[in-house]
């Protein structure tokens, strides 16, 4: 049974000024458009040329499409962006309730390919969204030309006891006492550049998202073997939650044409900087180029 991510009323309405707030950093024109699956309405941003090569690329957790396409539109500067939001992870996203553990991700995710009329389309996909990204290139290899993934979830996971120790108890802190410093305690381990903007919309998501504990199950070798297309992976060296290093050797041990990289000193949450958005949208922009696409 679905339930929405927000808390009330007054919830989704700060959620969706944040959202706004997000489209407001995007320096340059997108359209926001809802589409019919058979999952229901489902809505998408898109930016780029409209003759651009199209990338369908899939945001983190208790984010949305807005917030991804505030870091990534300089990749919209080549290619045709289609930014989802997800279900059961963003205020604008389908209120489904879908499981993690079997494909209930890949069918809305290639219900979304079939409207769109991608027949084999080019997919990115960050954190939470790079899990979904996977499910969809395991479950339907057919449908996916090239996977780019950046701190993808459900690869490899990291300690529970640095996870207790250096997030979760600095988060029942701040919960117990609101405040600045608190705060920037508890987002310290996730965030490898202090955003005022971002931490304020992570404060407030706390306020008024509700919590979902539910982790994205690891890929078996064998979901992982049916990535037979050519694949990016991109790790954070210092990532609690995805260890990059741990990531790059078993991807790499399992699909060997895999290209992989461990971004240097990032923390799960990548820099926020104008240098990180033009080095991140050029290494995507070799990746999917057309001319290098089969």
């Amino acid at each position: 049974m679905s339930r929405t991510v927000w808390k009330s009323d007054a919830a989704r309405q700060r959620l969706e000024d944040w959202y706004e707030r997000f489209l407001e950093r995007v320096p340059l024109s997108c359209e926001s458009r809802t589409i019919t699956t058979a999952s229901g309405s489902n809505h998408i941003l898109l930016a780029g040329p409209a003759d651009g090569e199209p990338i369908v690329c899939f945001h983190s957790m208790r984010t949305g499409a807005a917030h991804l396409l505030s870091e990534l539109y300089p990749l919209a500067e080549q290619f045709r962006l289609i930014l989802p939001d997800l279900p059961d992870q963003s205020v604008r996203g389908p209120q489904l309730g879908l499981s993690l553990k079997d494909d209930s991700l890949a069918r809305w995710s290639c219900d979304l390919l079939d409207v769109l009329k991608l027949e084999k389309a080019n997919v990115f996909g960050v954190s939470w969204g790079g899990f979904v990204a996977r499910k969809l290139a395991t479950t339907f290899p057919d449908r996916v030309r090239r996977l780019a993934l950046l701190v993808p979830a459900g690869i490899v996971n990291g300690s529970h006891w640095k996870g207790l120790t250096r997030m979760a108890l600095p988060l029942l802190r701040y919960r117990l006492r609101k405040s600045d410093a608190n705060l920037k305690r508890f987002l310290d381990p996730l965030l490898t550049t202090w955003d005022p903007f971002w931490a304020e919309y992570m404060g407030s998501s706390l306020e008024n998202l509700r919590t979902d504990l539910r982790i994205p199950p690891l890929a078996t070798d064998q979901e992982l073997r049916q990535l037979t297309m050519p694949v990016l992976v991109l790790g954070a060296e210092d990532d609690l939650s995805f260890p990059g290093a741990a990531m790059v050797k078993r991807i790499q041990s399992i699909v060997n044409h895999a290209d992989c990289e461990v971004i240097a000193n990032s923390k799960h949450c990548p820099p926020t900087t104008p240098e990180f958005r033009t080095w991140l949208a050029g290494r995507l922009s070799a990746f999917f180029t057309p001319e290098s696409i089969p």
